[in-house]
């Protein structure tokens, strides 16, 4: 039996209503490149190595409109994808979308997260984003998805974080009060919500939230919907998050934006400060991150189920022998400046940019055929450029290329 339908009903109409997220349809494949729902990119951010296999099955749970369902069907030419989603409405947009990009088929289900068990067999890579923040139980809903993860996978999730919503949950529940006995009249609500922006003093926190973070994406009145006036919404903060991650049975890998959760960004001017959260256990900095910068508004994360086997290159006998590839996910290549995973740019030296050139590239799609590039590895490439072991890990750390062990 499902956990309170009626709040399932409400979630499904909202999104019938307004399918989100409301990005147009395109004749051509999705822009840009999100390394994390890159296979070959996530695995190596999670594991340090390249996966042994690209043959994978993914489950998109919780699509909505296709976003997702396009990425990970383009980024993973070898993989076969299944997506699923409480709204029919939803679904019919996520197909149209994957039709007219040219994505191949996807196994599309109406279906709940809940019920992911009524899917045949498990997956490599469970895909959830935005989607249990909006469960009436959402540790059922990843305890469902956890089941579905074979041995040695990996699900990346986003949750909303309740320090960075705090003005966004005021509105809510102002627009609530306001709709009466029309709530769940989402029209209505949008209505209700947009002329309260618009009476409220420029001056009111409110107001400045909203023009600071969201009014761009929330001319869009499905944005809008998804984020005033849905019916079910649970955010989190670290102690909780991790009470949700616990519950799934699975490891928790990293988030997805290490460079966020670093407490020198924060008391950097001063180490006293760093040098007495040394003591802290990692959920507690975490915890102290959050509080100290309260603009957090979702954490973006890696769960895996044992065993994964994770390699971090410290020996330098093992890294000299691996077989280095240059990432997917790296731009504007080749260069000596490129952007890296999350489009940070990255000034190589002479050297450096020569190791890149030594590195295979990435494979080409299975249907563009042609030579086999020759691998060689780091230390045969080192052999011939002035780049040390330090340099090539720096590499590594900034996702540049992956590396195959030997």
């Amino acid at each position: 039996m499902e956990t309170s339908p009626d709040i399932s009903a409400a979630v499904r109409r909202l999104y019938d209503t307004f399918p989100f997220p409301p990005d147009p349809l395109s004749d051509e494949p999705p822009p840009g490149y999100n390394w994390r729902w890159s296979w070959p990119d996530a695995y190596n951010f999670c594991t340090g190595q390249k996966p042994q296999k690209l043959d994978i099955r993914i489950l998109d749970a919780g699509c909505g409109t296709g976003s997702s369902t396009d990425y990970l069907i383009h980024l993973n030419p070898e993989a076969s994808v299944t997506a699923i989603d409480l709204s029919s409405g939803a679904l019919k947009v996520a197909q149209e979308r994957c039709r007219r990009s040219g994505a191949r088929e996807a196994d599309f289900r109406h279906l709940s997260l809940y019920d992911a068990d009524r899917l045949e067999g498990e997956f490599d890579l469970i895909n959830c984003v935005g989607v249990l923040h909006h469960l009436p139980d959402p540790i059922r809903g990843i305890q469902a998805l956890a089941a579905k993860l074979a041995p040695g996978g990996l699900m990346h999730i986003f949750v909303y974080a309740e320090l960075g919503r705090w003005e966004i949950q005021l509105m809510q529940r102002a627009i609530a009060l306001l709709q009466g006995t029309q709530k769940g009249d989402y029209p209505d609500g949008v209505k209700v919500g947009r002329q309260i922006f618009a009476s409220l003093p420029e001056t009111n926190r409110l107001v400045k939230y909203e023009k600071q973070r969201w009014a761009g994406e929330n001319q869009r009145d499905e944005c809008f919907a998804d984020m005033y006036v849905h019916p079910q919404e649970i955010d989190y903060n670290i102690e909780t998050l991790f009470e949700l991650i616990d519950a799934s049975g699975l490891e928790f890998i990293g988030f997805s934006n290490p460079g966020y959760w670093q407490l020198e960004r924060l008391l950097g001017k001063a180490p006293e400060l760093i040098e007495r959260a040394q003591g802290l256990t990692e959920r507690e900095l975490y915890r102290l991150i959050e509080l100290l910068d309260t603009e957090i508004t979702h954490y973006e994360f890696f769960l895996g189920k044992k065993p994964v086997n994770k390699i971090d290159w410290s020996d330098d006998q093992a890294l000299l022998a691996a077989i280095p590839e240059l990432s997917g996910c790296m731009h504007g290549w080749p260069s000596q400046q490129v952007f890296d995973c999350n489009y940070q740019l990255v000034n190589l030296s002479s050297a450096e940019f020569e190791f890149l050139q030594g590195c295979s590239p990435p494979p080409a799609p299975p249907c563009q055929g042609g030579e086999k590039e020759v691998q060689k590895t780091v230390g045969e490439i080192l052999a011939d450029v002035e780049v040390g072991l330090d340099e090539v890990r720096s590499i590594l750390s900034k996702q540049l290329i992956l590396l195959t062990p030997s």
